[in-house]
């Protein structure tokens, strides 16, 4: 597109041309409709307004060297979103379904790629809620599904910059048994209060710990945490973090580089043994991180101020396969048949 500065966008929303959208009724999922409005209509006793029946996915297209789009890990995302569903007992879409309708949506706005080499993808937004009545608390009978794609530049305005994290103990992202394994909204309502103070202190994001006792490495904002220390890449395990696809993507990347992977619970004293720390998911990929603040304990963990060299070959690598100048050998992109 012509008078386009790809450069100045950041993560927030734009419309571009359509959407795609499929409603569940009578027990199936009826045909794929596309739109150009930017607005759905929702029942006023809507189980995604009052029961927080609700789950999104996120996911981004690279326009390649080669002039191909490609998709990053497309199955894994719907994979996920039907965990959610399960999850929160809303309708579940089959995996071809959700995949025609990631399809359509970008192209149907094919000219809201980003170029390659602009610093800015397509990112795309499926969403699922429950839109029928139902005042009652049971799930609805009724649910709708949309797709919309916008272009981005960096989560993180400092981009692949190292920023600071801080630990706060008074707030929880989520339970263990409880929705933090599922993309639902809840849990990101449920870490804004902590989120803003973060902001507001200079911080760019929280490290939860866990909400039993308060003890180990939970989930990073809106990321999951990763740790690398003797050629070892670790990331926390625990029954309320959501199982990020770029931390998954990042372990089998760390293992082809011949590190070792360890998923499993971290201390937060252990955060004093890291050599680098980052956070990572599908919006920032990785985020470096400079320092932690302990805000109860008075603790600081430093990392510095640049990115360490394994981040780095992390993030390139994983970079260089979504935009195809690295051999994708596990088969996670879906080429788009513009």
């Amino acid at each position: 597109m012509e008078n386009i500065n790809w450069k100045e966008f950041g993560f927030g929303y734009t419309k571009t041309d359509y959407n795609v959208r499929c409603q569940f009724r009578d027990g199936k999922w009826g045909q794929l409709e596309i739109s150009s409005s930017d607005q759905i209509n929702v029942h006023i006793a809507a189980t995604g307004l009052h029961y927080g029946q609700q789950a999104f996915e996120g996911m981004k297209a690279f326009r390649g060297p080669d002039g191909k789009v490609r998709i990053f890990r497309l199955d894994e995302n719907g994979k996920r979103l039907q965990n959610s569903c399960n999850g929160i007992m809303m309708a579940k879409m089959s995996l071809e379904l959700f995949e025609e309708a990631i399809l359509k949506a970008v192209k149907l706005n094919a000219r809201w790629i980003p170029p390659y080499e602009s610093g800015a993808s397509l990112y795309i937004r499926p969403v699922l809620f429950g839109n029928g009545a139902q005042v009652g608390v049971n799930p609805a009978s009724e649910y709708t599904f949309a797709v919309f794609v916008m272009p981005v530049g960096p989560y993180f305005k400092e981009g692949f910059k190292p920023t600071d994290y801080v630990v706060y103990r008074e707030y929880d992202r989520a339970a263990p048994q409880g929705t933090g394994t599922f993309k639902v909204g809840g849990n990101y309502a449920a870490s804004l209060q902590a989120g803003t103070r973060a902001h507001n202190e200079g911080y760019s994001a929280v490290l939860f710990l866990d909400a039993k006792e308060k003890k180990y490495i939970d989930e990073c904002g809106p990321a999951n945490f990763f740790g690398i220390k003797d050629n070892t890449y670790v990331t926390p395990k625990s029954e309320s973090i959501l199982p990020s696809i770029t931390n998954k993507s990042l372990c089998q990347i760390a293992e082809d580089l011949g590190m070792a992977v360890e998923r499993r619970r971290v201390a937060v004293e252990e955060l004093a043994d890291f050599k680098e720390a980052g956070a990572c998911g599908t919006a920032a990929v990785i985020s470096p991180i400079r320092k932690i603040v302990d805000a109860d304990h008075q603790k600081e963990y430093v990392y510095g101020d640049e990115a360490g060299k394994v981040s780095l070959k992390l993030y390139e690598t994983l970079r260089g396969i979504q935009y195809g100048t690295i051999e994708d050998k596990h088969n996670w992109n879906t080429i788009v048949e513009l």
